[in-house]
């Protein structure tokens, strides 16, 4: 049978797995007269068959496939062992398993590739146990990585970047090693230490590599500026590389995402339009960009990207977070379903984490909520995950967890106007509060005057103690400078509050003539219409029992000012 076994690799090696799966069923059936013999090459065989069940993505059945596989060669002759642990180096130079270059097996890249099948079916603990079966010694760089994202999912930090560091010592180009090993807390000079500095193939070290080394050292400060919450160090190391690598799709799109958490949505917009002009099939980070076009109340963009993503490939988590997006507005519950879903998929996509949280919110789940939002703190803590948290623990009165939160991220982000803004919407929570709430507001736009949202929350609070005439000179100067139907919205309010109907009837009009969809718009002015009317619509409810007296951290905020 040594010819179709020829063929059987050919057609591996040209992706016809049907094909493979079907003749490998005849090899792994047919018998030779010797027993000893035949144990080897039905375990080569079955290696085989056990690759076509993993290329067609049916991992149970190469799991098991595999397995039989290592039983019967386990049963070959001993004198034939020396032969059958061949170098792993010469057996396996990708992480995608492959027989194809060896003609006998090599037990730990099998074990590699029972590991995989795991790993793709989300069963980390299991796959983690077969890979801590290699020598470690014996593991190679596809080794390596795999066992760092294994550790990392099961929480094992210490022994995931032990494998991260192995990577980057192989090979410093393994930039997703470069990534988990920021995220993890390692400094930028800890992880440019690891890089190699015997020669490269090409006989140098990577310090010659003048060029090259300047862009990956930027790329490991941008990270770990990120993963440390420094936005704009991290945004202007990423512009760095982008000058040198102008159309690279993936600085574009790192870039485009950061702008989406910190609030630059028209920069964060243009970026991933350009990465999908550059590249239309591209799927990463879509689902942030699909968020950012809700946002805008850009229905037709956001109907045809999710189109797009469907027909590119509707496995992906970024998809059925699109698709939760397009949803929310027709079907919330519809909606959590697609959340839901995403996180099924990969859970450890944030995104997925992040969407489910402000959906719950919307359907007055609250606690489930912050569930929500503490998953994404703990993979990946952003803005977005701490103001998720504050709204949740605000919901449920729990206003000294809220407080405490808002606190965290202002220390984590001393430099984010929209940290300050989280700690002074808690404390405008009580009338006690009120004041402290309008020093935080004040800070965080003496940071970053062009802050539309710290802007409108003083607003409101200015009306809250009857500064209706100091709310009014506050957005009227944005207004020269913004064209933003929130900040009309808010001008209508104000305008309501003080019976000046009419100017808020204006600045409603102004509103929706920005954007149509504006729900805010819709409802103020069905309010205005009961107001106009004669009849008084239910004032907001003022919550006097959440008060918080807490002077060590009122201390520490006031240092942190």
């Amino acid at each position: 049978m040594d010819a179709p076994k020829d063929y059987m690799a050919c057609l591996l090696d040209h992706g016809l797995h049907n094909s493979a799966q079907l003749l490998g069923q005849f090899l792994v059936s047919s018998s030779s007269g010797n027993s000893e013999t035949n144990s080897i090459v039905k375990a080569e065989n079955l290696l085989f068959l056990g690759d076509s069940f993993f290329r067609d993505r049916e991992f149970r059945r190469a799991v098991n496939t595999y397995k039989q596989a290592l039983q019967h060669h386990k049963i070959s002759p001993k004198q034939n062992s020396s032969i059958l642990r061949s170098s792993l180096s010469a057996s396996n130079r990708s992480s995608s398993p492959s027989p194809l270059s060896i003609s006998t097996i090599n037990e730990n890249e099998v074990k590699f590739k029972i590991a995989s099948c795991h790993a793709a079916l989300n069963e980390n603990k299991v796959a983690l146990l077969e890979m801590e079966g290699i020598p470690s010694k014996a593991r190679n760089l596809p080794m390596h990585l795999m066992m760092g994202k294994l550790y990392r999912n099961t929480r094992h930090t210490r022994a995931a970047v032990a494998s991260y560091k192995e990577c980057l010592r192989q090979c410093p180009y393994v930039l997703e090693a470069i990534t988990a090993m920021a995220e993890l807390g390692a400094s930028a000079k800890d992880i440019i230490s690891l890089f190699p500095q015997t020669p490269s193939r090409s006989g140098r070290p990577l310090s010659d590599h003048v060029e090259s080394g300047r862009w990956l050292q930027r790329y490991v400060e941008a990270h770990c500026c990120i993963a440390s919450n420094d936005y704009k160090g991290g945004l202007e190391k990423f512009s760095d590389i982008l000058q040198q690598f102008q159309n690279n799709v993936h600085i574009l799109l790192e870039i485009a995402k950061v702008e989406a958490i910190i609030g630059k949505n028209d920069e964060a917009i243009m970026n991933f339009e350009k990465a999908r002009s550059l590249d239309p099939y591209v799927v990463t980070y879509m689902d942030e960009y699909a968020m950012l076009l809700k946002k805008k109340s850009e229905y037709p963009k956001l109907n045809k990207l999710v189109h797009d993503l469907l027909n590119i490939d509707a496995t992906k988590p970024e998809v059925f977070v699109s698709l939760s997006v397009l949803w929310e507005r027709k079907d919330e519950r519809g909606a959590l379903s697609y959340a839901e879903k995403s996180i099924q998929i990969d859970e450890r996509h944030v995104p997925g984490y992040i969407m489910k949280g402000n959906l719950l919110l919307s359907l007055n789940r609250p606690d489930s909520a912050a569930v929500a939002f503490r998953n994404a703190q703990e993979l990946k803590p952003d803005l977005r995950s701490y103001q998720g948290l504050v709204h949740s623990y605000l919901a449920i009165s729990k206003v000294k967890e809220a407080l405490y939160i808002a606190r965290d991220a202002m220390k984590t982000m001393p430099q984010s106007a929209k940290a300050l803004k989280l700690v002074g919407d808690v404390h405008a929570k009580s009338s006690s509060g009120r004041e402290k709430a309008k020093k935080f507001y004040e800070s965080a736009l003496r940071l970053e005057p062009g802050y539309l949202g710290a802007a409108l929350a003083l607003a409101e609070l200015h009306v809250v103690e009857g500064r209706n005439v100091d709310a009014v000179s506050l957005l009227e100067r944005y207004l020269k400078d913004w064209a933003d139907d929130s900040l009309h919205v808010k001008l209508a309010q104000v305008f309501s509050a003080t019976n000046m109907l009419q100017e808020a009837l204006s600045h409603y009009q102004a509103a929706l003539r920005i954007n149509p969809q504006s729900e805010a718009a819709k409802k103020g002015l069905e309010r205005l219409e009961k107001l106009m009317k004669g009849v008084d619509p239910d004032a907001p409810e003022e919550d006097e029992d959440n008060e918080v007296d807490d002077v060590e951290g009122d201390q520490e905020e006031t240092e942190l000012l």
